[in-house]
């Protein structure tokens, strides 16, 4: 997890291991070690306010007409991707009839928006929809979610860290697919008494 987040090009990570073995745990621990990054305010893409490869396109053309734009201190984002998430809730939805009648690009940002410059979790990976699989490791590879309905095409950055677990007792992840990951790493459940009562403790 610490590799991944040093580098984040190193692709993700997945952890295979069975229920109660800390998976989760560990991976939501991971933001507190974290520093806090700064972000364009009000941005739903967590816009770098310096860095063009980490802005939204609005906020690009801000910064190239010479404006100043709010920047905060924020935390690093770990979003929480859902199993039974749709395709248009991880990348979003363009309104289709707004764009028509006023001709603008109404745009509704989805989840791949909100883990732009953080931490896509999503916890028994193996047990999502396959596509969607695939449109999570798309975007983490380019950098970039495209969405196009309609004829009209809408991109925005989504460079995130992905991280997926899963319990292989409920569904394997196809072999193609552990194959995009980064990295894998198998967790074994804890068999010793004593170390068990000890983890429950500190955790307590």
């Amino acid at each position: 997890l610490l590799l991944n987040v040093i580098d984040p090009k190193i692709g993700g990570v997945m952890i295979m291991g069975d229920r109660g073995t800390g998976k989760s745990t560990t991976v939501r621990s991971l933001v507190d070690l974290l520093p806090e990054i700064k972000v364009v305010a009000g941005d739903p893409y967590n816009s770098d306010p310096i860095d063009p490869e980490f802005m939204g396109v609005e906020v690009r053309e801000r910064v190239e007409k010479g404006e100043q734009v709010p920047v905060i201190a924020t935390k690093i984002n770990m979003v929480d991707l859902p199993l039974g998430a749709t395709e248009d809730r991880v990348c979003g939805t363009i309104d289709i009839e707004k764009a028509l009648t006023e001709g603008v690009k109404a745009f509704e940002p989805g989840l791949l928006a909100k883990a732009n410059r953080g931490i896509l979790y999503v916890d028994e990976v193996n047990l999502l929809d396959d596509h969607l699989v695939d449109v999570l490791l798309d975007s983490a590879a380019s950098g970039w979610n495209t969405v196009e309905r309609e004829g009209i095409s809408i991109s925005h950055p989504a460079r995130f860290i992905l991280i997926g677990s899963g319990n292989p007792e409920e569904g394997e992840l196809r072999p193609q697919l552990l194959d995009r990951f980064g990295m894998h790493a198998q967790v074994g459940t804890v068999r010793d008494a004593d170390l068990r009562v000890k983890i429950v403790e500190e955790r307590a």
